[in-house]
């Protein structure tokens, strides 16, 4: 019986619309193991991203991927599912990245385990990193192992005008200079970034860096990642589209934001879905169908053949039936 696999279910928007069973797995909650010195946090798959988040502030320490909530309900569990990291990601890994192990129900009702709770922790195939964007189609999360840091002493946020051509320039430019950035922000008018580190680090760095300081600068970061930042308002289709940083402001209609130095587009437009792919392909990246537009059709960009039986053997391998959130990823996936 096919089953629709959720938590806090914060993040039912991405990927495809999933026929099923509700398969709620929000109850199997709570911390595992925190070891603040040895820098990694093991919790059940239900744990609120809140009480994590609250948890590590105690001892001065993050989640080092800054991931997205989209909701009071997000579970750890869907935060490894989705695999969707905040504005910190270019800077501090990506989910996967920081994702030590994982335990699994696959789909022939087996209990596996697969990594640990150190960084080398594998021999053969590290099938846990795998769960980390898979979007539940491999199995049902138990457990996950995930790498913490501790937080900055200290962080500002700068801001300037600028039109997005000059402001790639900048973002690339800092990119190529020891400079403690750990976040950028373009909303087609305005340059944002975070400065993040040591006191005296981050005083050079802003004078080098320039701009004016912007008090309250985490809620800036905040409505970003969630977002509610003004851009991000509307009923368009909202593309998230990856590119080479220094890849030239994208010639297609809608409203257009940068992230990550370049590397991430959002832009928001009705364009066709064929037009969107094309140019982000030529770009040398691809584009993902992040909120809204049509969820019946393909969502994430298409794949070659030969890794599309890849993604197919891998889901036979774990789910012979292709019981769990049938097509959550592609359609025949």
């Amino acid at each position: 019986m096919p089953l629709n696999i959720g938590g806090g279910s914060t993040k039912v928007f991405y990927g495809r619309a999933v026929e099923g069973a509700p398969l709620d797995v929000g109850g199997h909650r709570g911390v595992v193991n925190y070891e603040p010195t040895e820098l990694v946090l093991t919790a059940r798959a239900g744990t609120l991203l809140a009480d994590i988040e609250a948890l590590l502030s105690e001892r001065s320490q993050m989640l080092p991927f800054e991931p997205p909530h989209f909701g009071s309900r997000a579970t750890i569990g869907g935060c490894v599912a989705a695999g969707l990291p905040g504005p910190r990601r270019p800077y501090s890994g990506s989910v996967r990245d920081n994702l030590l192990g994982v335990e699994i129900i696959n789909g022939e009702g087996e209990r596996l385990k697969f990594g640990g709770e150190v960084m080398k922790n594998v021999a053969g195939y590290d099938l846990s990193r795998l769960m980390a964007g898979a979007l539940g189609t491999l199995g049902v999360l138990l457990q996950v192992s995930l790498k913490v840091l501790p937080r900055p002493m200290r962080e500002i946020t700068l801001i300037r005008e600028t039109d997005a051509k000059r402001a790639i320039v900048t973002m690339n430019a800092w990119a190529r200079r020891p400079l403690p950035v750990s976040a950028t922000w373009h909303d087609g008018q305005k340059l944002s970034v975070r400065l993040s580190g040591g006191d005296y680090a981050v005083k050079a760095a802003a004078e080098a860096v320039g701009g004016d300081r912007l008090e309250h600068g985490h809620t800036l970061w905040h409505d970003v990642r969630e977002q509610v930042e003004p851009f991000f308002a509307g009923d368009a289709p909202l593309w998230r589209i990856s590119v080479p940083p220094a890849t030239p402001v994208l010639d297609m209609p809608g409203e257009q934001a940068l992230e990550w130095n370049g590397a991430l587009r959002w832009i928001r437009t009705d364009a066709p879905a064929q037009d969107i792919r094309r140019t982000a392909s030529a770009a040398g990246g691809h584009a993902t169908l992040f909120r809204g537009g049509d969820r019946q059709g393909e969502v994430f960009h298409p794949l070659p053949p030969t890794l599309m039986m890849a993604h197919k053997n891998l889901k036979k391998a774990l789910d012979p039936a292709g019981i769990f959130n049938p097509g959550r990823l592609y359609i025949e996936v």
